[in-house]
């Protein structure tokens, strides 16, 4: 079976518990995610099956969109509901949402965000969360990261122990980190404040409408029903370029090819599809000569 899986992630499994119940249902050992979701993060998780593990690294997408709620009032070591406590200070006064909305505003377009301690970037080798778990602290890699939009979508509401709970909608660029948004906010707001629910509702083409859930994938896979998004359909949203049956013979050699050849793009990476329609690899500009090169083929 090849194809890619559009799984509704249930809240308290890891990606890489999905892959397993994946392998497992599926007979199969190829399988794989096209990135991490934390375990109670719902939503949104392509697994990529069979044939299709060989587009995975493209999969990636570069914007996602998610729902989620931030609580002021605390913040914790995980920067979600999941860690202890750091810092505690009763809301004053009312947050308004004119207050609210005007923080998004100055929040939206490019920033510098510092990855949390508790995340899967990796330095030296090692995730963060594993020096985080060891009681070590490292410098962590700032990165440039964009909000596209930022919206409230719920009333502000103020709990009895001097919390404040709103929830909001973003979309933003590959690498944003919701947790930290989530904190941003409070700090603008001049609060402690944590993620307190998140779930993904797009990757990149790929909208949680689409997705199975976890009992409707084994369901439908015991039944014999299971149908996957083919590798030529989960690639339609990439730049692409149709080829001609002779250029297709040199891609399948994975030969470097010349400008013309695929078709003066401008894109690269770049999918190369055959003229009746087959994915046949990506290609991207080599970086000191005037040819295309291979990046993977999915033959």
């Amino acid at each position: 079976m090849d194809g890619v899986l559009l799984l509704d992630k249930p809240a308290g499994m890891t990606s890489h518990d999905c892959v397993n119940i994946a392998r497992k249902v599926l007979k199969t050992k190829k399988v794989g995610h096209t990135g991490t979701l934390d375990p109670n993060v719902t939503g949104v998780l392509p697994l990529c099956i069979g044939r299709a593990t060989k587009i995975s690294q493209f999969l990636t997408a570069n914007e996602k969109e998610y729902l989620g709620e931030v609580t002021l009032g605390f913040s914790t070591t995980t920067e979600d509901a999941d860690g202890e406590m750091v810092d505690r200070q009763f809301v004053e006064g009312e947050i308004t949402e004119e207050d609210v909305k005007s923080v998004f505003n100055e929040m939206m377009g490019p920033s510098i965000q510092v990855p949390p301690m508790y995340s899967a970037v990796k330095v030296n080798g090692k995730k963060l969360y594993e020096y985080a778990r060891a009681g070590i602290e490292v410098e962590r890699p700032k990165r440039e990261v964009t909000i596209e939009n930022l919206e409230l979508t719920s009333q502000i509401t103020k709990t009895d122990d001097g919390l404040v709970k709103f929830s909001f909608r973003v979309r933003g660029s590959k690498g944003l980190f919701v947790r930290t948004v989530a904190v941003t906010i409070g700090e603008k707001l001049g609060y402690p404040a944590h993620m307190s629910y998140l779930r993904r509702v797009a990757s990149g083409s790929f909208k949680i409408e689409s997705c199975l859930t976890m009992e409707e994938f084994k369901q439908r896979a015991e039944q014999g029903t299971l149908t996957l998004m083919s590798v030529e359909e989960a690639m339609s949203a990439f730049p692409s370029v149709t080829v001609d049956a002779w250029v297709e013979k040199l891609v399948r050699n994975g030969v470097q090819l010349h400008h013309e050849q695929v078709k003066q793009t401008a894109y690269s990476p770049v999918a190369l599809f055959s003229r009746d329609g087959k994915c046949l690899a990506v290609y991207e500009k080599h970086p000191t000569r005037e040819v295309y090169r291979s990046v993977r083929g999915f033959f």
